[in-house]
């Protein structure tokens, strides 16, 4: 590696390279249920049929999951593309923490536990998203958390348990209320009392990010905190009854809602107590920490800010030091692309709406808030409405921005992300999808145009797969699953699909087939590759450029 060098090998113009994620486009062999394969994309096909494409892997080990029957997802996907290489991930961290003990060691959970026993009042409190989806947070942790704390002397344990529905079946809810009850009845004995306090949808409360919708954050602090809302004697009467009077809502959208006893919550949050919020990703973890730790916190009125001993499952900003008390240290990601490229004196401009802004910048730059020189970032304010609503989003606004940018010849890099395919996909509406997926082949046929323009070369992928599963399939059959009242039963999560990387513009340009391959392809291979379409060298430690040899510039 010879440093800060020029590569010869593709090295030929100053024409922009652009990087175009498709959020939750993943190829899928089974049309059944594929919003994709469903949807009228003229531009796309055209791509595929004309221009050098390829899979790469985007879930599992290959970025930097525990395994590879884990789902991929935003967070870990651009990580991946902006650093190049493959770094542990949060569900990797957390299950490795508590695996080696090296958890009830650190000084956070030690603080934690001290507090939650400095007074026979005190309360430990855990916050989270309750599901195994392994996305955001992962059950098992929550559990391990409520032994271990048990074991150390802990009285009182709450859990305000957010219901997912997105990175697991939709109506799932249940299923993991059931046992976890039953868990809580086991180990709630020699004076150790562990219950569920509160609840809700993630998408309802709580769960906000990108300061898209302050108002969720609210209700869950009115939930989780003060303890108000509606009350229910426990969390299975509460979906049970939410259910019935919403039978159209799934999990992630149902009602918050308050376990109270003789008239009064049992897990309202007091000076004294000690919150853990047990999710690891960062981005959906932010504004409720920030409602916690912000003397100055101005978003919206607390009414009762009670002195706590709070902490993160993560540190889920450096940057910003967020939460300043965190369980496990998050991975330390070094030499991205943008940094890299930025030594070289490169322009890069990033743009995508509120709902993936923070991902094209924050997590492409290995979880830093701040720019590095050269860096312009342009975020398109989101609707705050469903987006089944409106599965358009600001496709159109992100593609003006983009062609904007091009002409303007002020950029080397530009990179964004359409997130169509993700959110509208996550919603489980089935057409809705298919209108997302057209939306996004109508920006890039905008936008192809404006790259022509400027002579310029584009990567066009997606970060994890979404659309391309709308159905819950039968793993054997894959024949769809029907609800009660005959309707196919709607997929909300991410899926295990590969996603594509087409190479658009560089007539002699190729990619490479797979005997040219020291490991399967992955999204962490992007960032040499395109290092190697800007004439530059790869940083030494990431993983291969995907453009072959065989064909030279020039």
């Amino acid at each position: 590696m010879s440093g800060l060098a020029r590569s010869s090998k593709h090295a030929a113009s100053n024409a922009p390279v652009v990087v175009i994620v498709m959020d939750g486009y993943g190829i899928s062999a089974t049309e059944m249920g594929n919003a994709i394969a469903a949807a009228q994309k003229p531009t796309l096909d055209a791509l595929f049929a004309r221009c050098p494409h390829m899979l790469l892997q985007a879930h599992g080990k290959a970025v930097g999951m525990p395994s590879d029957d884990d789902m991929g997802n935003s967070e870990v996907g651009h990580n991946a593309i902006g650093a190049g290489q493959v770094y542990a991930q949060g569900a990797s961290l957390v299950a490795e923490a508590i695996r080696d003990g090296s958890l009830w060691r650190g000084a956070a959970w030690r603080d934690i536990i001290a507090a939650s026993k400095a007074t026979p009042q005190s309360a430990l409190h855990f916050i989270g998203l309750f599901s195994d989806g392994n996305v955001h947070s992962h059950i098992e942790h929550l559990k391990a958390l409520l032994v271990q704390a048990k074991a150390e002397g802990v009285k009182k344990a709450r859990i305000h348990a957010l219901l997912d529905g997105r990175d697991v079946p939709e109506t799932s809810a249940l299923d993991y209320i059931v046992p976890f009850e039953q868990f809580l009845a086991e180990i709630s004995d020699s004076g150790f009392d562990a219950r569920i306090a509160s609840g809700g949808g993630r998408q309802v409360i709580t769960m906000d990010r990108y300061e898209a919708n302050w108002p969720m954050v609210e209700k869950g602090w009115r939930t989780h905190v003060l303890g108000e809302g509606e009350s229910f004697p426990d969390i299975s009467a509460a979906v049970q009854t939410l259910r019935a009077r919403h039978p159209a809502t799934i999990d992630q959208d149902l009602p918050p809602f308050v376990i109270a006893e003789n008239g009064k919550p049992v897990g309202a949050i007091h000076d004294g107590d000690a919150v853990v919020l047990f999710n690891f990703r960062g981005d959906r973890a932010i504004e409720i920490s920030r409602a916690f730790e912000e003397a100055d916190f101005d978003k919206f009125d607390r009414q009762r800010v009670p002195q706590v001993a709070y902490a993160g499952m993560l540190q889920y900003d450096g940057d910003l030091q967020l939460p300043r008390r965190f369980l496990v240290p998050p991975p330390a990601i070094k030499n991205t692309l943008s940094e890299w490229l930025s030594r070289f004196g490169v322009r890069q401009f990033a743009c995508s709406e509120t709902q993936k802004f923070g991902h094209v910048t924050y997590f492409w730059n290995g979880n830093r808030s701040g720019k590095f020189a050269g860096e312009v970032w342009q975020e398109v304010p989101g609707d705050v409405i469903p987006f089944e609503q409106r599965p358009w989003m600001k496709s159109a606004e992100i593609a003006d921005a983009m062609i904007a940018a091009l002409k303007s010849g002020e950029y080397a890099l530009l990179r964004c992300n359409f997130a169509n395919g993700d959110m509208v996909g996550h919603t489980g509406n089935f057409r809705a999808a298919t209108l997302a997926i057209e939306a996004v082949d109508l920006a890039l046929s905008r936008l192809l145009p404006a790259i022509d323009a400027a002579g310029g070369v584009a990567l066009i992928t997606a970060d994890h797969g979404n659309a391309d599963e709308m159905f819950e399939l039968d793993k054997k059959t894959r024949a769809p699953k029907f609800n009660a009242d005959g309707g196919a039963k709607a997929k909300t999560s991410h899926t295990l699909n590969p996603v594509p990387l087409i190479l658009y513009g560089g007539d002699k340009l190729r990619l490479k087939t797979p005997p040219e391959f020291a490991h399967p392809p992955s999204l962490a291979n992007l960032a040499a590759t395109i290092a190697e379409l800007l004439g530059l060298e790869k940083h030494e430690s990431w993983r291969e450029s995907l453009l072959s040899e065989i064909a030279q510039v020039g």
